[in-house]
């Protein structure tokens, strides 16, 4: 036994073996019976075999509807957002003009060590329609009528985005910091020799040579943005946002599943939502190359 254990034809298999078994138990099995759900009405103790009558009743489901723009309007914004500006934010910190750029790292990530419940009833606290709220009392300051932030989409879009990127910079941030870590300095000395202004070093250097880092950033970021539900929740205090302005495809999840114990039909919901989110990366990888035919040099 002993021999066999310590066989290097054995050990790989040994040392891979706690990986591929969390990953057989926590994401194939449930994955697997999600699925098979799906098609079945589940109730405490049986499940009823009903084919793709939740998917039919999905497709005319005006909640599902909403929740599916609310879902990709959020993960296109914060795309806009959360991957151009940490990027910049990284060149800028890596610069030879920025000091302390260990204190600035520290500073954008804090952030994301606070915890989304935390976070999303400090937000509400901020953006609630009351004249004790901070933003409103801002609103005060330069000669403005407070407002309702958060029952109105406009208004409650902002306050929900703030929260976002208030949370993800930093990370995302130091993602790009990473990636710029791993390009050659001599590239950069080249360029000076050759009088490359800022703007072309970065055109032609950086974010080609970023792209690795950018392709990982959109991929976390699509899968982060259509699955976001804690924040809109905490925010809104609840699934209950007028006019459902803050409801997610999770958060519709969420409603289905526990609030009103429809296993069957949430499972439908979150295979739609897996199979929007593959679309989505899927699509992202071969725009950018990433996956599919070469082009030749």
């Amino acid at each position: 036994m002993k021999k066999l254990l310590y066989s290097q034809k054995i050990a790989p298999f040994v040392f891979v073996l706690p990986f591929c078994l969390s990953l057989l138990i926590f994401w194939l099995y449930p994955l697997v019976t999600g699925i098979v759900m799906s098609f079945q009405d589940v109730t405490f103790g049986s499940s009823t075999w009903v084919g793709i009558q939740h998917y039919q009743k999905l497709a005319k489901d005006p909640f599902f509807r909403t929740a599916v723009f609310n879902s990709v309007e959020y993960m296109l914004l914060t795309l806009l957002l959360l991957v151009p500006i940490p990027m910049l934010l990284a060149v800028l910190i890596e610069s030879r003009i920025t000091k302390a750029r260990g204190v600035w790292k520290v500073i954008m990530y804090i952030p994301a060590l606070t915890s989304v419940v935390i976070s999303g009833m400090l937000f509400r606290l901020m953006f609630s329609e009351g004249d004790g709220g901070q933003m409103n009392q801002l609103m005060q300051m330069i000669g403005r009528a407070s407002i309702p932030w958060l029952k109105s989409k406009g208004t409650g879009w902002v306050a929900l985005l703030l929260l976002c990127m208030w949370r993800w910079t930093g990370v995302n941030m130091l993602y790009f910091v990473s990636g710029l870590n791993s390009i050659d300095g001599t590239l950069y000395e080249s360029a000076d020799i050759d009088g490359a202004s800022p703007a072309q070093t970065l055109w032609y250097i950086t974010l080609p040579l970023l792209k690795p880092t950018t392709v990982y950033v959109i991929t976390i970021s699509v899968f982060a943005g259509l699955s976001m539900f804690l924040e809109s929740f905490m925010l809104w205090n609840g699934n209950s946002s007028p006019k459902n302005i803050g409801l997610t495809i999770v958060g519709y999840l969420y409603k289905r599943g526990i609030e009103k114990n429809d296993l069957g039909y949430a499972c439908a919901v979150g295979v739609v939502l897996m199979i929007i989110a593959l679309i989505i990366n899927f699509i992202q990888l071969f725009a950018t190359g990433t996956i599919g035919p070469k082009k030749e040099d």
